[in-house]
């Protein structure tokens, strides 16, 4: 399973990341009772959940009203987070919650230039921010989301000013934006604030990862949470479940050019690569500067194999630098290996790697040394023993 967060048309708050998760199968009841029971530590809410339409999209609107602004140092703030006692809020909702207002306290002081422990909580602390970190945490652990990898595409952010506890201040506020610093982000499509500090400091703590694009997914459901305002656009928050039809892993990649090693030796550079851990090596015949030939190696590895490949091609090859590509994004086919009995002068069994999309098999093909066996037992050559194997494989009925 994948989640995927969409704030990238009427960016993010926290009662709307509250409302699209009630919205995918969170008990409302209960985030209820869980944001009420939270917030009475900081002066108390009322909270009240409802159908709206946004522009005509039918979606969860999470009415939160607060009693009071109180105005707490971080670490009494803490100290309230810490003493909330309540059957349906365990420890991974409080740790969750901290996490959340901890976000939120750096930026503040970085903002200020002052220390944590010197930093007021103005709105962010107040009791309706509480219960929307607590009625988000806990819908996010209900619905089993901590387990599964969580996406979001960039954040609408908005325009003009407003008034805040500092004044008057630019949208997006100071805070947001340090929230959000290395996260994509675009101005969005009004003069409103799109993206609160609450609800980015909730976004950047329930995120794996941030991408421009969707990512390949097969969707099961959608949960829409509403904003306050009904503009001319829907002023939703979407979040996405769904399965992936393709897997996506990060790899290294190193690239060097060689002109002055013997055939033998960048030979036995594949092996020894190999060894290291390496999941590709390439050696393309290539032309270097002032006419002369070369090779151009090209190697993938594992981030964490990287330090002990780049030793070995240095230690082999004896080369002066190495271009390295890191964390690139792999896309994937589901693979497996497969038994299979052939006939062929006799039944063998092969092994057969075999990619699926979805679950339709697209491509299963012998491995080398199954096949080599078969080829030397039976005299066929391989590149027969490989189209018979293959075949066989195609027509099989199971």
């Amino acid at each position: 399973m994948v989640v995927v967060v969409d704030p990238q048309l009427a960016g993010v708050a926290g009662n709307m990341i509250v409302g699209a998760l009630i919205g995918l199968g969170a008990h409302p009841d209960e985030v209820v009772e869980v944001m009420e029971a939270a917030a009475s530590y900081f002066g108390g809410v009322d909270v009240k959940v409802s159908d709206v339409k946004r522009a005509g999209i039918k979606a969860t609107y999470v009415e939160v009203k607060k009693a009071s602004m109180p105005n707490f140092k971080y670490p009494e703030f803490l100290e309230r987070i810490e003493s909330i006692d309540h059957p349906l809020i365990d420890d991974n909702v409080i740790s969750f919650s901290r996490a959340v207002f901890h976000t939120i306290a750096q930026a503040e002081a970085k903002i200020h230039g002052e220390s944590l422990d010197d930093i007021h909580f103005h709105e962010v602390g107040a009791s309706d921010a509480v219960a929307d970190v607590f009625g988000a945490a806990f819908a996010y652990f209900s619905l089993g989301f901590d387990k599964e990898k969580v996406y979001s595409l960039p954040v609408a952010l908005g325009g003009g000013s407003t008034t805040s506890a500092h004044g008057r201040i630019p949208i997006p506020a100071p805070a947001t934006l340090e929230i959000l610093r290395g996260v994509p982000i675009h101005g969005g499509l009004v003069e409103m604030e799109l993206a609160t500090p609450t609800g980015a400091a909730l976004l950047v703590n329930i995120v794996d990862e941030f991408k421009n694009f969707l990512p390949p997914i097969r969707v099961v459901e959608i949960g829409y949470g509403a904003g306050k305002m009904d503009p001319d656009f829907p002023n939703i928050l979407r979040i996405i479940k769904g399965t992936k039809s393709l897997e996506e892993d990060k790899i290294v990649l190193f690239e060097t050019n060689l002109d002055h090693l013997s055939g033998e030796i960048i030979g036995n550079l594949f092996d020894d690569l190999i060894g290291e851990g390496a999941l590709d090596v390439t050696i393309t015949p290539i032309l270097m500067k002032k006419n002369r030939p070369g090779h151009l190696l090209r190697v993938i590895s594992k981030p964490e194999d990287q330090e002990n490949i780049l030793r070995r091609i240095f230690k082999e090859t004896g080369t002066l630098g190495i271009r390295i590509f890191p964390q690139v994004h792999r896309t994937i086919l589901k693979r497996d290996k497969i038994p299979f009995k052939v006939n062929i002068k006799g039944e063998w069994t092969a092994n057969f790697k075999v990619a699926f999309l979805d679950s339709e098999i697209i491509s299963a093909r012998i491995e080398y040394e199954d096949a080599k066996k078969i080829s030397s037992k039976t005299g066929l050559p391989l590149r027969e023993v490989m189209e018979m194997a293959e075949e066989q494989f195609k027509n099989r009925r199971w």
